[in-house]
């Protein structure tokens, strides 16, 4: 079977790739597709995230092992594509240079018989010229977590004056180990 995605460039213009790759072929097959789609030199460093249907990133999938113990960890080359999508997982996030930050949004679009005598993967469409620069990202955390309103202690100026006055504490002259 072929896999068709697209592969869109989180941007403010509509960038995009259309690439048909082989469902037996491995998430590192499909990295190698992306970067040269999007004429990348591919020497840097990129992960895949599993997603929900909204794009909310989930697990991480890397080019090398970073675990603890050699071996534990899945990476890229472990995983063929159809262990990951198919017609109900159809989404995937593909970041590329952590340094840029380049972000994809890849979605599986359709699942077809193989063409005789194609090769794959093969770029079948593109759409936007690649800015110079990435996109800024803005990470923030969901507020809606914090259960303790802004990590508010609820304790004002007023409230350490109790603090004033107290000799209860002894200055074990503790300024002169800091030099």
């Amino acid at each position: 079977m072929v896999y068709k995605f697209r592969v869109i460039l989180d941007a403010e213009e509509d960038i995009f790739r259309d690439i048909a790759i082989l469902a037996e072929d491995t998430l590192e097959d499909l990295h190698n597709a992306i970067f040269n789609s999007f004429g990348f030199d591919g020497m840097e460093v990129a992960s895949f995230y599993t997603c929900d249907e909204t794009w909310n990133q989930e697990d991480e999938i890397s080019m090398f092992d970073t675990g603890d113990i050699q071996g534990e960890q899945k990476i890229m080359s472990d995983y063929q594509l159809s262990d990951i999508l198919d017609e109900q997982n159809t989404k995937i996030i593909y970041v590329y240079d952590f340094l840029n930050m380049w972000t994809f949004l890849v979605e599986l679009a359709a699942v077809e018989e193989r063409v005789a005598g194609e090769m794959y993967p093969a770029t079948l469409f593109s759409h936007g010229e690649m800015p110079d620069e990435a996109m800024e990202k803005n990470f923030e955390a969901d507020m809606h977590d914090d259960i303790y309103g802004e990590f508010e202690d609820d304790l004002d100026e007023d409230d350490l004056d109790m603090f004033e006055g107290d000799d209860s504490f002894e200055d074990y002259g503790q300024e002169d180990n800091w030099n």
